[in-house]
């Protein structure tokens, strides 16, 4: 994804990138591999140091004895592309940061895994190197939405409108294919989602923790995990998939190959919600697993559009673990996060949307069908009968994001909105 020998399809984060390079020395976009982190960076870079080249990396070895700061030399801002692989240059930049005194625009570090050795590194880059997180392309980015929803406007208490011209054919393509920028702009075929797993399988996973690891063992996982896609599985549960696939895992093993793909950024776990209820219903604190982009979870089960058009349940899964991502990432750009909540009376809400100014949404996601719809419509007016809401405040809309074709908004206040028309 480097050089310009494609066609560039600007991302949601690019304008937040180049604000935070303009506040602070230097930026750090992470997230997993083939997201789109270089292309976006080099747009920005006036010289780069691309360290997953093995040329540039052998070459770059005796610096790093000798003089780390040697690589930081060039026309600024610099890219260091995948700095984990190098973790002295992240206090050689904060020391060079100091040494301008805080001079914006220097640095710009990207990096597909967290260092294995994290907490020998002298300083945690506060206030010197600034954090961005780029994930797999929303429909937004791809151009598959009408955009004629905005989360934003929502918030401001706006009606829901729109038409989206995908169907259920289109979107069980999208989620097979996934969001990865060169599958999106026709440079890889939609085998890479397949590619990743195996390569996540057989090296990444056992590089990000430093530890030999059974490619057998992370295969029935990230099945397992792709089978659990948008469910509240806790370790138990995953344990018992992965040896009931014949293969054996002790909670202490399991915990090492969770904890790598944390490092790669593959798996997202959206948090509980707990909010102040009227009641004392217990709330539930497990989180929801997601693999990162639903491709990855269709290729883990070894499934296609048309095995998902033949398993809606499925498919259902999966469809919301897409509408997670995207909801995630139109969040962030607003200033929120994305949580879950769960009582243990079976109350449930998919995403809990809560801003920074102590704003929040709550949405159910519902693949298709009137039924569904009034379903997940009646969970969200309960939700919101439970809420005290003199301590923690109304919604500010709720919302059934959904795989039809019309956006509206509901006599009972409820917005229909399609995600083929959802927008940041």
């Amino acid at each position: 994804m480097t050089g310009e020998t494609y066609q560039y399809i600007p991302r949601l984060t690019d304008t937040l990138l180049r604000e935070k390079l303009e506040g602070t020395p230097a930026v750090l976009v992470r997230g997993p591999k083939w997201t789109g982190k270089t292309s976006s960076c080099e747009r920005l870079a006036k010289s780069s140091l691309l360290l997953r080249d093995p040329d540039v990396y052998v070459r770059a070895l005796d610096a790093l004895v000798v003089q780390p700061s040697l690589l930081l030399r060039g026309d600024r801002p610099r890219l260091i592309d995948e700095w984990q692989l190098a973790p002295e240059l992240w206090d050689a930049v904060i020391s060079e940061a100091d040494k301008t005194k805080g001079t914006s625009s220097q640095f710009l570090l990207t990096g597909s895994a967290t260092p294995v050795n994290v907490k020998k590194l002298r300083h945690t880059g506060t206030g010197r190197i600034a954090r961005l997180t780029m994930e797999t392309m929303t429909l937004e980015e791809s151009g598959e939405s009408s955009e004629e929803v905005s989360l934003a406007t929502l918030f401001q208490g706006d009606q829901a409108t729109g038409v989206s011209t995908l169907t259920v054919e289109d979107y069980a393509r999208i989620i097979c294919r996934g969001g990865w920028p060169a599958v999106v702009t026709g440079m890889s075929s939609e085998n890479l989602a397949r590619d990743y797993v195996e390569a996540l399988c057989e090296s990444d996973m056992a590089e990000a923790v430093d530890v030999e690891l059974d490619p057998d063992r992370a295969r029935a996982l990230i099945r397992s995990l792709a089978r659990n896609s948008a469910q509240e599985a806790n370790n138990a549960t995953l344990l018992e998939d992965v040896r009931n696939a014949g293969v054996g895992m002790s909670d202490p093993t399991l915990r090492t190959y969770l904890n790598a793909l944390r490092r790669l950024f593959v798996l997202e776990e959206v948090k509980a919600w707990a909010p102040t209820l009227r009641s004392r219903t217990p709330l539930r604190s497990t989180p929801v697993r997601h693999l990162c982009d639903p491709s990855i979870a269709a290729a883990a089960l070894e499934t296609n559009p048309e095995g998902l058009l033949n398993d809606l349940s499925t498919m259902g899964f999966l469809f919301e673990s897409l509408c997670v991502r995207d909801l995630r990432v139109y969040a962030r750009l607003l200033g929120g996060d994305v949580y879950h909540y769960r009582d243990k009376s079976g109350l449930e809400a998919d995403v809990i949307i809560r801003l920074r100014d102590g704003r929040w949404a709550a949405i159910e996601v519902k693949l298709g069908g009137e039924a569904r719809i009034d379903e997940g419509a009646a969970h969200l007016a309960a939700l919101q009968n439970k809420i005290d809401v003199r301590k923690s405040g109304s919604p500010s809309f709720l919302m059934v994001l959904t795989g039809t074709a019309y956006a509206y908004t509901r006599p009972d206040g409820v917005h229909v909105v399609p995600v083929g028309c959802l927008c940041h």
